[in-house]
């Protein structure tokens, strides 16, 4: 027996904030440091300890919800959690309940549409708001000890937890959405993304909406936790779903008649596993911190991240396909590689560069050094401007192709040199026309297929003539050489 049904997911993404020192102390956030020993009486909830307010998080905050247009909270408090939390010494985590400190908002991912078409399709945000993060259990089974022991140097560091409506359809959309997500928080500046480091975890909310006697009725809602690559996001919601399908068959059980569950995925084993039943609001006996006082949002602390959130992944796609006209192929790959690749290239555009040529040489030179070199773009030696000089010479004739490549690594070994000076060097010594058009005759009397093909609508094969014309000649330019030659072709072959 068989029944048509859908996947309906929402996510929770715990963002780590990018921030010096932890949430409520000045314990640094370094990964990788000794255990404990970024720890203070705050973070190690030691009795009368008081925790202060880190403003920068704040800000963060902030910018993340005009990064996901959502609407900002003139009046955010702090509350606590209680839960039992092995590795938070405190026994309550602080959090925000019922005034987070962003309200509903979207973010638009690619998907596709009924028909299978590529669409745009909006996720609907909940909220997102503050909270500490809990240390780290390290388990040794060594010899069979099966020793726990605890390192809370992560106890602390502040998390903005982004909660999605179940607008999500699929394991596939769920990954999308993820990975859209970590690429606008680190264009926004507040992550560094790596997920290998914990710095963005998700947990997934699953469950089936199923059709049964004309009607849709929905499975037992599971919690899927602390999902931290986007390939286990993947798998781990494809296995639960046909789990729940599995168990509907067996059971016939539907919300309401089963509990909640909270599930952990073994990525090893391929399948998730029973951690407890999930509590409710409720159980966590929410109540507002009696050690730290509200917080209020002006305008001005709103606008103060507006430039600091200009510039998205969504928008940067936007521009350079709309506008700039490049590929939407080539825009993809600039828009992956971060924030500072899309400001370069708009920085070329500004200063003059065609935005294909730019988009050209970004893709094929600029990132090739950044590699070889395992540099960022805000390290690359040539500035913008500067390139966009030898991009322009390359556009007005004053460079060909070649002589620009060596004018661009020049500037790499030395970028001090005045790039006037060498495009005026390595420029195109300007030939004789008609030096230039017997040097076009000769070319043609010994290459007759390339007439042929061109006759033949083959325009291309000119190409094949441009070497051989630096070989004989080594100012000319290549650009002259094939308008002439088409031209000679054209009128004295026809």
């Amino acid at each position: 027996m068989s029944h048509l049904y859908k996947t309906v997911i929402g996510l929770e993404v715990h963002v780590q904030l990018k921030t010096e020192t932890k949430l409520f102390c000045r314990c640094r956030t370094t990964f990788g440091a000794s255990p404990n020993t970024q720890v203070c009486p705050v973070c190690l909830g030691l009795p009368g300890a008081l925790p202060v307010l880190n403003e920068t998080a704040i800000r963060f905050a902030l910018r993340a919800g005009i990064g996901l247009h959502s609407q900002i909270a003139r009046f955010t408090k702090w509350d606590r959690k209680n839960y039992f939390y092995p590795d938070l010494p405190k026994g309550y985590q602080t959090s925000q309940f019922d005034l987070p400190i962003c309200g509903p908002g979207y973010l638009e991912i690619e998907s596709t549409d009924e028909m299978g078409a590529p669409c745009l399709k909006k996720i609907r945000i909940l909220r997102a708001h503050l909270e500490e993060d809990a240390g780290k259990s390290l388990h040794d089974e060594v010899a069979g000890k099966a020793d726990t022991r605890i390192d809370l140097n992560r106890a602390g560091t502040p998390l903005l937890e982004i909660v999605s409506e179940p607008d999500l359809r699929s394991a596939e959309e769920a990954k999308n959405y993820l990975v859209e997500m970590r690429l606008l928080m680190m264009y926004l500046g507040i992550t560094d993304g790596n997920m290998q480091e914990g710095s963005l975890r998700a947990d997934a909310n699953v469950n089936l909406h199923i059709q049964r006697d004309g009607k849709w009725i929905a499975t037992p809602i599971v919690e899927i936790k602390n999902l931290n690559s986007f390939r286990s996001v993947e798998r781990a919601i494809l296995y639960e779903s046909q789990r729940q399908y599995d168990q509907f068959l067996a059971d016939g059980k539907t919300i309401g008649e089963a509990p909640k569950q909270t599930r952990g995925w073994d990525d090893d084993a391929g399948i998730t596993e029973m951690q407890r039943e999930k509590e409710d609001s409720a159980d966590y006996r929410y109540f507002p911190c009696p050690d730290l006082v509200p917080v209020l949002i002006s305008d001005a602390d709103i606008a103060n991240q507006q430039t600091a959130a200009a510039i998205t992944p969504r928008s940067a796609r936007e521009k350079l396909t709309g506008p700039l006209e490049l590929r939407p192929a080539d825009a993809e790959i600039l828009v992956q590689q971060g924030r500072d690749s899309v400001e370069y290239l708009f920085a070329l555009v500004d200063a003059g560069a065609n935005p294909k040529r730019a988009s050209a040489w970004m893709l094929q030179d600029v990132l090739r050094i950044l590699n070889d070199r395992s540099i960022s773009v805000s390290e690359f030696p040539i500035p913008a401007p500067s390139l966009a000089m030898i991009l322009v010479a390359i556009e007005k004739g004053t460079l060909d192709t070649s002589r620009a490549r060596e004018v661009f690594s020049k500037l790499l070994d030395a970028p001090e040199q005045s790039v006037s000076a060498l495009i005026e060097a390595h420029g195109v010594v300007a030939v004789d026309s008609s030096e230039l058009e017997s040097l076009c005759r000769e070319l043609l009397a010994e290459n007759p297929d390339v007439i042929s093909k061109v006759k033949s609508g083959n325009t291309k094969a000119i190409a094949a003539l441009i070497g051989q014309a630096r070989k004989k000649n080594k100012n000319a330019d290549p650009r002259q050489v094939q308008e002439l030659c088409l031209k000679l072709i054209e009128t004295e072959h026809p």
